[in-house]
């Protein structure tokens, strides 16, 4: 690939094109507001000029409900070789494709599973879609030349493909991304109207819960307007399971031992449940998830203190496998949360005392 056309600025596009332009390739953007495109152009993502006649890739980063049209015009006017989405649903924009009577041959819907709850060119990076998986959706209809220039743009972002039937795609990113986004906006949305006192109480429990309800709404009402079925579905589930965890709660109350018990039972079992599903989600790079264990060091908000914990676990010889940070509530304190292989704990927690470094038990 040489050339490419990115049609649409946000921080998908424009993560794509900055991955695409520091490979060498000639990027040139596009947008319906043209303030984006300059953004993304004085980033280093490839020049908002026109093209003088068709590139090798087109890549349409628009809104899902927003793709089929985008496409279809891109098609008409011969502005590439080959044609990509990015959009997070599949099936539907392909269908609108169809409907519209074109030949598809040139096409294939692909999905990078990446983002951040930021949104627009000033957001993006170029490494965004490092090791993420990049879901392609060819059919027995797509030209084997454009299948490998969907590869050479996965391979440019440094993203690993992952081939899915479409529909196949929408029912498991409405399991991973589009069910759970609701969850958490839902569960944000209680503190809304919460009490300060109890507001100020929130750990790194909540944060974790709650960080995805930060993202913009009017994206993800596109997002779940493509996609409404299968989320549904799923939300029913989920329905199913809160009114047996209400009255397995409401029997906690009762003054009857075999209510209680009742209770008790079903509280463990949605609890197991969510042992069970939680250990199925991959760990590093992808891999099946490891246990490890945790250094916890408390240090001050001062800068250069993160930089000294890492430096000394170097020294140690200790790899970090996973890092997290408490902040504590008033306090220009905070907690890190080192965590490294079982072996290497004691090792780590005998090193950073050996320096000065208060650990937690």
């Amino acid at each position: 690939m040489r050339t490419a056309l990115v049609i649409g600025t946000g921080l998908i596009g424009t993560s794509a094109a900055l991955a695409l332009s520091q490979r060498g390739v000639a990027v040139h953007l596009a947008d319906r507001d043209p303030e984006q495109a300059r953004t993304a152009a004085a980033l280093g993502a490839g020049t908002d000029e026109a093209p003088d006649g068709p590139v090798d890739l087109a890549i349409v980063a628009a809104p899902p409900a927003h793709v089929a049209g985008v496409l279809a015009d891109a098609m008409r006017r011969g502005a590439a070789r080959g044609y990509v989405d990015v959009a997070s649903v599949k099936g539907g924009p392909r269908r609108d494709l169809e409907a519209l009577g074109l030949d598809l041959s040139a096409y294939i819907g692909t999905h990078p599973m990446s983002g951040r709850e930021k949104s627009g060119p000033l957001a993006a990076t170029g490494d965004l879609f490092e090791g993420r998986p990049w879901v392609l959706t060819p059919t027995r209809d797509t030209d084997t030349e454009v299948l490998n220039l969907a590869l050479e743009l996965v391979s440019h972002c440094r993203a690993v493909p992952v081939v899915m039937d479409a529909d196949a795609h929408d029912r498991a990113v409405a399991l991973v991304s589009h069910m759970p986004h609701l969850m958490s906006s839902m569960v944000a949305a209680r503190l809304e109207g919460a009490e300060e006192a109890a507001v100020r109480l929130c750990g790194q429990g909540v944060r974790d819960v709650t960080r995805i309800a930060a993202s913009d709404p009017r994206m993800w009402i596109d997002i779940l307007s493509a996609n409404p079925g299968p989320v549904a579905d799923l939300l029913t589930d989920v329905a199913a399971d809160l009114e047996e965890t209400v009255r397995a709660l409401r029997a906690l109350q009762s003054s009857d031992e075999d209510k209680r018990l009742q209770g008790v039972s079903g509280i463990e079992d949605v609890l197991r449940r969510g042992n069970a599903g939680q250990v199925r989600v991959p760990g590093k790079h992808g891999t099946a998830p490891r246990v490890y264990d945790v250094v916890a060091v408390l240090i001050d908000d001062q800068p250069g203190q993160l930089a000294r914990i890492f430096a000394d676990a170097d020294r140690a010889g200790v790899n970090i496998e996973d890092v997290r940070i408490e902040h504590a509530t008033g306090q220009q304190a905070g907690l890190v949360q080192l965590m490294v292989e079982p072996k290497a704990a004691p090792v780590l927690t005998a090193a950073l005392r050996e320096r000065g470094w208060a650990i937690r038990q």
